[in-house]
């Protein structure tokens, strides 16, 4: 059975990075929610990525962010050159 799943992306205390056969964040709040979201829906969503790095951001200013800094950058990273490669293509300089 599906079941929503809810996570305060201003109130994250851990970010993980899976990295089995589909690359995955785990984030958890501070409130004990959980949420898997694989990192091809944050690609073409980039207002749904800027939002969640930015509360990231936040949280790790704020020292709530007990873990997932460096998962985050590896993402961030991933994402800002998926999306210059489709930039590139779309506009027929790769």
């Amino acid at each position: 059975m599906l079941r929503a799943q809810r996570v305060r992306s201003d109130l994250l205390v851990s970010v993980r990075c899976v990295e089995d056969v589909g690359r995955r964040l785990v984030l958890r709040d501070v409130f004990g929610g959980r949420v898997e979201l694989g990192t091809q829906v944050l690609t073409p969503k980039h207002q749904l990525w800027y939002r969640l790095a930015e509360h990231a951001r936040g949280c790790a200013e704020r020292g709530s962010l007990a873990s997932g800094e460096k998962a985050l950058r590896r993402v961030a990273e991933r994402i800002d050159r998926e999306t210059a490669q489709a930039v590139f293509e779309v506009s027929g300089l790769a």
